[in-house]
This record gives structure tokens, C-alpha cells and sequence, in this order.
């Protein structure tokens, strides 16, 4: 036997043992994944669920490759070509339908536009409307689209949080500073519910045999009634949900839906952390799992990779920086401390902002911080996963009570423990880490933030206690209590101060002392540099925020 067959034969081995099922001729098997955020070579690999998908097409005709949102942004690789190379990969590995996650919006829908026209994949969403008067940039997206097998045909549903407005960048969504771009509110989810009600229901008169719900809802407590299970729960007639957004791993969980049929739900993790596999039966049996291993890679698609990342791989790894000591987001064991707890690398950056203006005080939101950075160089492709968002140097001139109103909004979700056995807990992307500035966030009072159907800032419980206490502001070295009537100059990004991200809306309106200025990332670089790489300060949290 050549060589080379023995290879196939062993990688045909290889995946046999990880899929667990040799795929009869007459079943369907849709391979998904979620929450890639750029992790092209991560884990899995895209260049493994490329060569995953040719394999059961050799077990099958009836394969399909879908994603449930959060590709194309988290990582340089989607920051330097706003998310096309990513879409370069998901064409190359095969894909053949998607969902929108929060995260393919961190680019503008202009940009989100080019991106669904590069698809060689279809995009779905039910719960996506606009109400303007000028272009509709997802009217590429359709509620549902349905796949003919030679058969039976197969419904694909999509669903987007209702939370994307808020946490990916709310100016986005707007026109002339009204909202068009709506998402199915409503505090009870009724409306979400609904919406994919309806595509379910029309997918059905169409013909559908099955239908599978493409969710970017996720699964964490403060999302409810945004849920996947939420959504379950309220709707009939759909067979399984694939889901995204919380980056849970779920192999398979049973689920009831409104009529008290279980109905199964999975999950794929982060970064290929997993691949999700679902097989339909010839007699109609639904099921779920998930594969992890070390799978073969598809030639092809090495080619392809080889062929895009030769036009950004010196620029990437270019030395930008030095740092000698560690800096971090996430504890010991990885989990993220950052959207709940001050961290170096929090304060190293809130300070980067604050040097880069003279403010008098900066802030720095978890959810834009996202990766740990070692010790030793540092190059561009480091700092840029660090900060991947492409936000903007910006400061405004502020009053003291906006900045505490900012921190009792931001602090709504913080815990007494930050983690629990399933992971981290409490978190708030909008969770400030601070620079001139340090306060105390008492758990044991509860919030009285209040928030909106979107997400954004509604108000405050009138007369209720607050958790945000001990606010101090420094200068020259002095610490003193924070003046609610004084004027601050207050820097940050223009995500944060301009443009309401994360919900935090107080300073929208407030004189700007600088315009959108250099890029987030550029800003953390030139301060390591000014420090010459002596980070030694930052070794620790410097004490800036206290969680009692």
C-alpha cells in the first residue's frame, strides 16, 4: 500500500474515532459550530471542519456546515481585514448557513453588508427588522431558508440576542439618532418568542419536514427571557436548537417546549473548542453531540489559509513593544476576572487612556479587553487581540455625579465571588476599570439600575440605596471624595463615550474635548513604550476597585 493511501486510510480512522458514528447513506448530519471569534487555527481548526465535512460527505450526500454568529471578530486576523478574512475561511472550509451573533456587528452594518455579500453561505435571522427610510444593509438576511435534501427538507431558523444593540456598538443601529434596526424586545421576551414563531410557522406551510433553530441567544441567567431555553419553552414546531452566544458546552440538553416535547439543544464552546454534530435518522430521530480530538487537516483547505495569511503575517508579528511582567484578565485557572474585577491589565490600560489625554480621570470597559499578554515582546498581534475592536482615542468633559452614575450601571452585576464551579459569574462587559479614580462596590445592597428592553440605561429605583460607594478621584498623588457637581475631563474610547456601548449612556451628550483620535490598540502601545517595557508597578492591581 503507498503512502499516501495509508494516510487517507488513517485519517479516515482518525475522524471515525472522534465522530463516534460511521453515517449511513440515508441520514443527515449538520456539522455546527459557534463563537469562533476568529480562532481559525484554535483548537479544532477551521482547516479541521473543512476536512471533518469532506468526510461525512464521503459517509453521506446529506451534510450541511452551519454557524451560530461570533466569527468574525476577537482576534487580529478579523480587526486587520474587518471580519473578510474570516469569511475568506468559513467559504474555504465549506459552510452552508449562519446566524448574526452581537459581534458581527463591531464593524459597522456597511461593513457587516460586504461581509454577508462575500458569504458564499446563506445568513438567516427572524428577529431582525429596520424601520428607516434610507438602505436596509441585512436585507440579504432572510427569517428562515429551507434545505432540500433529495426528500426531506430542512427549515434553518435564525435568532440574534435582542441584546446585540447594547453590546456591540449602539450608533450602529441608529439613523439621524433614532433606532432602525430592531431586534424583537419586550421585557418578557413575547415578542421574540413570536417572531420566531412565525418563521417556524411559515417554514412549515413551505414544507419543512424538520426545523432547526440557528440561535445566537446563549444561555446565561441575566439574558433571561432572551435565553435559548426561554425561547424552547415558548414556541412549538422546532426540532433542535443549535446555540451560540454564552459559549457553553452542551453536548445535548433535553428541553421542553411549549406543548412538553424535549427538545434537544447544543452548544460547541469557544474558539472550536468543539465541532457540533446533529444526525437526523431515516425514521426521524434527532440527535446531538459534540467532537473534540486532534483531527486531520484538509489540504484545500491549507492552501487557501496559506494564501491569506501570507498577506499579514510580517506586518502581525512585528515587535511593538516590551513588557516584564505578566499581564492578565483571567485568574490562575483562566477564568475571566476582567468584566468583574480590577486586573493589571485593566488598570495598564485605563492608564494608557488617561496618559494619552492628561484626564483627570479614564476608564477602560472589561468587555474591550481581551486577552492576557505575557511577559517579554509584544507585537502587533498581541496587542490587538488584546484590543480587537478598532475603537478610538476620545474625552469629554464630565460632571461628577455622570461618573458615579456610570460606575453604580456598570458595577449592576458584580458578585461578592466572581467565579463558581461552572465559571466565571457576575459579569458586566461594560464593567469599568478605572485610572485616577478608585471605589468600593457593595454586593450585599442590590442594584438599582434599571435597564431597557435594549439593554441600554433607563434610570435608577428612585430613593434606593446604591452599591457604588467610597469614590474617590486623584490628583498629584491625593486622594478626595468625588464632587458630584464638579466638571471632570473623563477619557476613554468613542465606543464608550460617544456612542453609548454597553448600555452606559451618560456621556453622550457632554462636550467633547477630543474628537475620535488614534486607534485603542495604537494607545496601549505607545504607553508600554513610554514606560520603556518597566511594568514592574503593574505587576499587582493597584488597589483601585474593592468588592465587599
Amino acid at each position: 500500500m503507498k503512502k499516501s493511501l495509508i494516510c487517507i486510510v488513517m485519517a479516515v480512522l482518525m475522524l471515525a474515532s472522534f465522530c463516534g458514528v460511521y453515517a449511513d447513506a440515508e441520514e443527515i448530519v449538520i456539522l455546527f459550530t459557534n463563537d469562533v471569534h476568529c480562532g481559525y487555527e484554535d483548537n479544532l481548526t477551521y482547516s479541521a471542519v473543512a476536512e471533518l465535512k469532506d468526510f461525512y460527505e464521503t459517509l453521506t450526500p446529506n451534510v450541511l456546515l452551519v454557524d451560530n454568529g461570533d466569527a468574525v471578530q476577537g482576534d487580529v486576523i478579523g480587526a486587520v481585514s474587518q471580519g473578510e478574512y474570516i469569511i475568506d475561511f468559513m467559504n474555504a472550509a465549506g459552510y452552508d448557513y449562519a446566524t448574526i451573533g452581537n459581534h458581527e456587528f463591531d464593524y459597522g452594518m456597511e461593513q457587516l453588508e460586504k461581509l454577508i455579500d462575500m458569504a458564499e453561505f446563506k445568513y438567516v435571522c427572524a428577529n431582525i427588522s429596520y424601520t428607516g427610510n434610507k438602505v436596509n444593509k441585512l436585507k440579504a438576511v432572510k427569517p428562515y431558508v429551507i434545505h432540500e435534501f433529495e426528500d426531506v427538507k430542512v427549515a434553518f431558523v435564525g435568532a440574534a440576542t435582542p441584546l446585540s444593540i447594547a453590546t456591540s456598538t449602539p450608533s450602529f443601529f441608529q439613523e439621524n439618532g433614532e433606532y432602525v434596526y430592531d431586534f424583537g424586545y419586550g421585557m418578557d421576551g413575547e415578542i421574540l418568542y413570536g417572531l420566531i414563531q412565525d418563521a417556524v410557522d411559515e417554514a412549515r406551510l413551505e414544507g419543512a419536514d424538520y426545523v432547526i433553530l440557528l440561535s445566537h441567544l446563549g444561555m446565561k441567567e441575566d439574558t433571561e427571557p432572551y435565553r435559548s431555553i426561554d425561547v424552547i419553552e415558548n414556541t412549538t414546531g422546532i426540532d433542535a436548537v443549535l446555540d451560540g452566544h454564552s459559549h457553553s458546552v452542551i453536548p445535548s440538553m433535553m428541553v421542553p417546549n411549549e406543548d412538553g416535547d424535549l427538545i434537544p439543544l447544543s452548544s460547541t464552546g469557544t474558539k472550536l473548542q468543539y465541532v457540533g454534530l446533529l444526525t437526523i435518522t431515516d425514521d426521524g430521530l434527532i440527535s446531538t453531540t459534540i467532537i473534540n480530538g486532534t483531527l486531520p487537516r484538509s489540504v484545500g483547505f491549507d492552501l487557501v489559509e496559506a494564501s491569506i495569511t501570507a498577506d499579514y503575517e510580517e506586518m502581525i508579528h512585528e515587535v511593538v513593544a516590551t513588557s516584564n511582567v505578566n499581564l492578565w484578565i483571567t485568574d490562575e485557572d483562566g477564568i475571566r476576572m476582567v468584566r468583574s474585577r480590577e486586573t493589571n491589565l485593566g488598570d495598564l490600560v485605563a492608564d494608557a487612556y488617561r496618559h494619552a489625554t492628561n484626564a483627570d480621570i479614564a476608564f477602560a470597559n472589561g468587555g474591550g479587553i481581551r486577552v492576557n499578554l505575557a511577559e517579554g515582546d509584544l507585537t502587533f498581534e498581541d496587542i490587538k487581540a488584546c484590543h480587537p475592536f478598532g475603537n478610538q482615542l476620545y474625552a469629554v468633559k464630565a460632571t461628577g455625579q455622570q461618573v458615579l452614575d456610570a460606575l453604580e450601571w456598570t458595577s449592576r452585576n458584580t458578585k461578592a465571588e466572581y467565579k463558581t464551579k461552572d465559571g466565571a459569574t457576575g459579569e458586566n462587559g461594560g464593567f469599568l476599570q478605572v485610572a485616577g479614580l478608585r471605589y468600593t462596590i457593595d454586593t450585599s445592597i442590590e442594584s438599582p439600575a434599571i435597564a431597557d428592553e435594549k439593554g441600554i440605561f433607563f434610570g435608577f429605583i428612585e430613593d434606593a440605596p446604591r452599591r457604588v460607594v467610597d469614590v474617590e478621584v486623584e490628583k498629584d498623588g491625593k486622594w478626595a471624595p468625588i464632587d458630584p457637581n464638579a466638571e471632570y475631563l473623563v477619557a476613554s474610547h468613542n465606543y464608550l463615550l460617544a456612542e453609548g456601548g454597553d448600555g452606559t449612556t451618560f456621556f453622550m451628550e457632554d462636550p467633547v474635548v477630543l474628537d475620535p483620535g488614534i486607534m485603542d490598540y495604537q494607545v496601549v502601545v505607545n504607553y508600554i513604550t513610554s514606560l520603556k517595557g518597566e511594568l514592574s508597578a503593574y505587576k499587582e492591581p493597584q488597589g483601585r476597585i474593592t468588592i465587599k
